[in-house]
């Protein structure tokens, strides 16, 4: 298995000039949304998910079409595309496995739901708040399974050996975050490697698909799995920066989540290393107790204490990682889209 090179987020307290933010940049002639390109695409990946959801089985297809249709970003099926595309091949097989990807990320929200007693997902409720704990946790077993027969339609064993890899990561993400909930001293460097495994793992796979379809060496591969793994770090730090300043009506959920269902994520763990000790035992008591009565308080020593400035700028580092490998890719309008795609993230609100 090819090693996929991990920088190291720098400490939320370091002033130190070698670890300075840097600065991203994108191509010279933006087109504006980076996913314009593969709408085409998009549509036929659309297709292929509504085509094999077909089952006997009525309540499988009303939870399965309730959560896919639920208007998600699709990143991880568009990862893929604008990969092939900046690569220059257009497999007969990027729709399936594209699709492939968005099956398997859907069943890990429909388990994460279940996990975290979750009751509003993109502006509505949660399928477990619809359906019930049984059908969700079922039905993305379904999703799981039905992923996995259409990657051996497909009948290339490197493609069954990323993508069975990566599903075991992401369960394996999803146990350590259960391990860490309400910990209160949960370090930097254990939050990495909970969301690289649990959000960056799917995406360092979606990349890494491509290649593999193009048959290109390993060196190209593992620049599109470094694109793919910095991209899904940057994307979920910012998610977990906007569970702290966006806006519920924007997220589609409701502000302070993470906090309630007792998740450390970085704007936490650098606002206890910045705070005083009266503030740092105020976040702590809501941590360990799910005490959400004083979240104004603790919003505002989150803002106060600089940790979502420290936690953008690590987000930032990720994202200038994802820049740097692309720049490495053939130069074209893919290419261009997935600077854009990275860049574009410091800007993400929702």
């Amino acid at each position: 298995m090819e090693t996929v090179p991990v920088s190291i987020i720098h400490s939320c307290t370091s002033n130190s000039p070698s670890k300075r933010t840097p600065t991203l940049t994108t191509s010279s002639s933006p087109r504006g949304n980076p996913l314009d390109l593969i709408q085409p695409d998009m549509l036929r990946v659309d297709q292929v998910i509504g085509e094999r959801l077909t089952t006997e089985v009525p309540l499988v297809r009303e939870v399965a079409q309730y959560i896919i249709t639920a208007g998600g970003k699709r990143l991880r099926p568009a990862l893929m595309l604008l990969m092939s595309g900046a690569l220059g091949s257009f497999n007969v097989h990027r729709h399936t496995l594209a699709a492939v990807v968005e099956f398997i990320h859907t069943a890990t929200l429909l388990h994460d739901d279940v996990v975290d007693e979750s009751t509003l997902r993109r502006g509505r409720e949660t399928a477990n708040e619809c359906f019930g704990n049984a059908a969700s946790v079922l039905v993305g077993d379904f999703l799981y399974s039905r992923a996995f027969q259409m990657m051996v339609d497909v009948n290339n064993m490197r493609v069954m050996q990323v993508l069975s890899e990566a599903t075991n990561v992401i369960a394996e993400g999803e146990v350590l975050q259960l391990m860490n909930m309400r910990d209160a001293s949960l370090s930097e460097a254990a939050y990495l490697r909970v969301i690289r495994s649990k959000t960056a793992k799917l995406f360092e796979a979606s990349a890494r698909l491509a290649p593999i379809l193009a048959g290109a060496d390993a060196q190209t591969e593992a620049l599109c799995a470094t694109y793919g793994q910095a991209l899904g770090t940057a994307f979920q730090v910012i998610d977990d920066v906007l569970d702290y300043e966006g806006k519920a009506d924007e997220l589609g959920k409701n502000l302070g989540d993470d906090l309630r269902e007792g998740k450390v994520t970085l704007p936490i763990i650098c606002a206890l290393k910045s705070g005083t000790e009266a503030q740092q035992q105020l976040i702590r008591n809501a941590i360990e107790h799910s005490d959400m009565a004083r979240l104004d308080d603790i919003l505002a020593i989150i803002l106060e204490t600089g940790a979502l400035r420290h936690a953008r700028a690590s987000a930032m580092n990720e994202a200038q990682r994802a820049v740097d490998a692309a720049r490495q890719l053939p130069a074209n309008a893919y290419t261009d889209a997935l600077l854009e795609l990275a860049s574009g993230l410091m800007d993400r609100r929702s």
